[in-house]
């Protein structure tokens, strides 16, 4: 009979069923004694291991429960003695939570809870599997080695050999004359990598999913091209400090450009990056980065310095801060934010000379704005204020110049939006009344009529506008008026050019929106579907009132389209209200999917014609004629979720030419398989068509086995499968001048493991010149990156770019559980 054990039998789930030959099975509970299948179901005793209800299997047990689980072991014959020994052999195998161990012969020893296996040996332990010819592990503390491992990773996908590796604790390894890589390993056959790291030793530790080797070397198609005596390397995707592979460039301006980058992971929500830069035809460029995220706040802080520099004989810099703000945690305090976006550099080249140097907006812009901005809101009312102030980058040549905008410094606004409410006993009345009061400033020169200018130094502006509207809908049909009071005081620091310092202004404006809704049902290729027609009658109303004295602060003309045709005011602003008497007529039809309401087509159509000629116009235009618009006529198609195409043309009828049009057609049928293509023509004067604008846009991701015949389905996050040739790329290309304008283009080269990357860029910085460079990039998966990264440019300029490698959810270790 067995001792008394405190430990009853856990509930036992089979595994697989026994062989044929009467196989053994034991299991060896956490006090460490031996049981038999019958004393192991009669103990009575509370289980060490309590089940509970979960949706997901725990990878690891918490509070050091690994311990206290139990220890199965099976095999073809087991023999031994309790609380001292057990021996298996054929099939042997002993089991765990966190650990699977299978060989042709193993030996537990129950004082030190030691193992010891020879003949085919396979370990499994928490995802990661070894195999060899013979190990020795102490369970409890995983301490011990394998002889002549192979071991796979579960994170990565990692894979490696050794002559020796030692288990030095729960997360801890060290292997002797290894070799590891991320390239799979075939299922017979000598393991021959594309790319590998040797090394006299290399370390392990899961717990910061990082890996170091010693005298490590990395290899390439069987050449060494990178060494180093001390080299850290990745285990997962976690953040760690450490320098980053260097970056190589080679541009036109720039010459030679070498970035050696080095990541500090300052904190679990902080981290930082220095990048000194060596360019061959300029000097030393310092750049950094710092960014943070709370749950209140986050923000990036980024920076460069360049001393001395050759190509311009001075130095250059460039600072950048954005942060973001929310006091929830404030008690008190509800819907209050911060904004900060802070830009400058040192002088006007800098957005020619440095055309990498910022993220999306950053600093390569030629209008760099810098904004403080606190916002917050209180039931209907919402409140803000803020300066905002912009730093111009002018560009030497005078048809190259743009206009400054003013500066406002500070603006105040308050904006009251009511739910729908009802007025004299009468429901949904919709209604909005905002405020504000702007300071601007600046120096500037602007048009004040009779070819006259004048230079405004800077000037106060308060402002009202409030509106009323109220809509009678049915069915098939709804009627919208609308009234609303535009109000505004100037008051200058100087007299402009009618010789006053003060002026005030308020304007009415009446509109009245209406539509009809038909609908029916259709067939069209057959495709049973919902054809639908809505006609739409737009009126707007303005008096004129003289503005053309007064400063333009903040107004610009809206793109005349279908969406702005149906708006009261051509312009953007409140410097401007245009006194428009004018009607639109329109029409959309539409094609829909009755199971679903998804939009198969749509066309439309619309005209305005204006009663009287509008007067009230921006500095430098002329006054517009009464009568009719140009036609107005857009088309949008999405007959198949692959395909999808757009259209706008403006037409004037008078003289048969069409003013303005673009199309634009996509083809996206699978995942890293898109096609873009864009035309559009505007026509720069009335008078002739001759001298209009016509651009080509083109864009595109694409397997080019594709062209030639069928590619493997794709495997989500790892592209289309091993040995893969994409062609990518951006073209901006104008026919009238045939050049290119802007070019993007290169291939990849998927095969499994790495990544190749080689892409042209040519940016033009002025009607007579042009960046370019090269980058060219190796990727080894989940290792490291060497030469120059395209992917920043191939995100922000491709539509629908798909990295190679995006991200997936993390591997678990049941999936190989065996």
């Amino acid at each position: 009979m067995p001792p008394e054990s405190n430990t009853a039998a856990p509930l036992q789930i089979p595994l697989r069923p026994l062989s044929a030959a009467a196989r053994s099975a034991l299991l060896l509970a956490a006090g460490g004694a031996l049981l038999g299948p019958a004393a192991a179901q009669s103990s009575g005793a509370e289980p060490g291991l309590a089940l509970q209800p979960s949706l997901q299997l725990q990878e690891r047990l918490p509070g050091g429960r690994e311990l206290a689980g139990p220890t199965f072991l099976l095999g073809d014959r087991i023999e031994g003695q309790t609380d001292v020994q057990t021996r298996v052999e054929g099939h042997a195998e002993l089991r765990r939570h966190d650990l699977v161990l299978k060989a042709d012969r193993l030996e537990h020893q129950v004082a030190n809870d030691t193992v010891h296996a020879s003949g085919g040996v396979r370990v499994n332990r928490l995802g990661n599997i070894y195999q060899g010819s013979e190990l020795k592990l102490k369970l409890d503390s995983n301490e011990g080695y394998f002889l002549q491992p192979r071991f796979t990773l579960l994170k990565n996908g990692g894979q490696g050999e050794a002559s020796r590796l030692d288990f030095l604790g729960p997360n801890q390894s060290s292997a002797e004359r290894a070799v590891y890589s991320t390239c799979s390993r075939p299922d017979s056959g000598p393991w021959k990598p594309d790319w590998w790291l040797s090394a006299s030793r290399m370390e392990f530790d899961t717990a910061t999913d990082t890996g170091t080797a010693h005298g490590g070397v990395l290899h390439f198609k069987g050449l060494p091209i990178l060494g180093a005596p001390y080299v850290e390397f990745p285990l997962s995707d976690q953040r760690r400090s450490g320098l980053l592979p260097p970056s190589l460039n080679i541009a036109t301006q720039s010459g030679i450009e070498v970035a050696l980058p080095y990541y500090l992971n300052l904190a679990p929500r902080r981290d930082a990056t220095l990048t000194p830069t060596l360019m061959s035809k300029r000097g030393v460029d310092l750049g950094g980065e710092f960014r943070y995220l709370e749950s209140d706040f986050s923000g990036e802080l980024s920076g460069a310095y360049m001393p001395g520099d050759k190509l311009r004989d001075a130095d250059r810099w460039s600072a950048s801060i954005q942060h973001r703000q929310g006091f929830s945690s404030v008690p008190g305090i509800d819907h209050l934010g911060l904004r900060l976006n802070l830009n400058r550099v040192s002088d006007d080249n800098y957005w020619r000379d440095f055309p990498r140097a910022g993220k999306g907006l950053g600093l390569t812009q030629r209008l760099l704005p810098s904004e403080a901005v606190l916002n917050w809101g209180r039931g209907d009312w919402s409140f803000s204020a803020g300066s905002y102030s912009w730093q111009t980058l002018q560009d030497p040549a005078p048809a190259a110049q743009i206009v400054a905008p003013y500066d406002r410094v500070p603006s105040l606004a308050a904006r009251l939006a009511p739910a729908p409410f009802s007025l004299a006993g009468n429901p949904d009345w919709e209604g909005s009344l905002q405020t504000e009061l702007t300071r601007f400033a600046t120096d500037r020169t602007i048009q004040i009529g009779d070819g006259k200018s004048a230079t405004v130094l800077g000037g106060d502006r308060a402002l009202v506008l409030a509106q009323l509207s109220k809509t009678w809908q049915a069915p098939g049909w709804f009627v919208k008026p609308g009234l609303q009071l535009h109000a505004r005081q100037y008051q200058f620091d100087q007299a402009i050019g009618s010789g006053q310092s003060s002026q005030g202004l308020a304007l009415p404006t009446l509109s009245l929106d209406s539509g009809l809704f038909f609908e029916r049902d259709a067939r069209f290729f057959g495709r049973d579907l919902v054809q639908t027609l809505e006609p739409r009658l737009y009126y707007s109303r303005t008096p004129y009132r003289e503005q053309g004295y007064l400063p333009s602060y903040d107004n610009a003309p809206f793109g005349f389209s279908l969406a702005t045709v149906y708006l009261p005011n051509p312009y953007a602003g409140n410097d401007r209200i245009a006194d428009l008497d004018a009607l639109t007529l329109g029409a959309t039809t539409r094609l829909l999917q009755p199971e679903t309401g998804a939009e198969l087509l749509s066309l439309g159509i619309a005209q305005r014609y204006r009663f009287r000629e509008q007067r009230v116009t921006l500095p430098g235009e002329s006054t517009v004629a009464s009568g009719l618009t140009d036609l107005l006529l857009g088309a949008r198609v999405q007959w198949t979720p692959q395909w999808s195409a757009s259209a706008e043309l403006q037409y004037n009828p008078e003289s048969g030419e069409s003013t303005r049009s673009t199309l634009g057609l996509r083809y996206l049928p699978g995942p890293y398989r898109v096609l873009n293509a864009g035309y559009r023509v505007k026509q720069q004067s009335q008078q002739s068509a001759s001298d209009a604008s016509r651009q080509l846009d083109l864009g595109w991701q694409w397997p080019l086995q594709a062209l030639f015949g069928t590619t493997p389905a794709g495997v989500a996050g790892r592209g289309l499968g091993p040995q893969q040739w994409y062609s990518v790329g951006r073209i901006n290309y104008s026919l009238p001048e045939s050049r290119i304008v802007d070019l993007l283009a290169g291939f990849e080269y998927d095969a499994g493991c790495w990544i190749g990357r080689v892409v042209v860029e040519r940016l033009q910085n002025s009607t007579s010149s042009a960046n370019q460079r090269i980058m060219f990039q190796l990727e080894f998966s989940d290792f490291t990156r060497i030469g120059s990264s395209p992917l920043q440019s191939l995100r922000n300029n491709v539509p629908r770019y798909q990295y190679l490698r995006e991200e997936i959810n993390p591997p678990s270790r049941f999936e190989r559980y065996e």
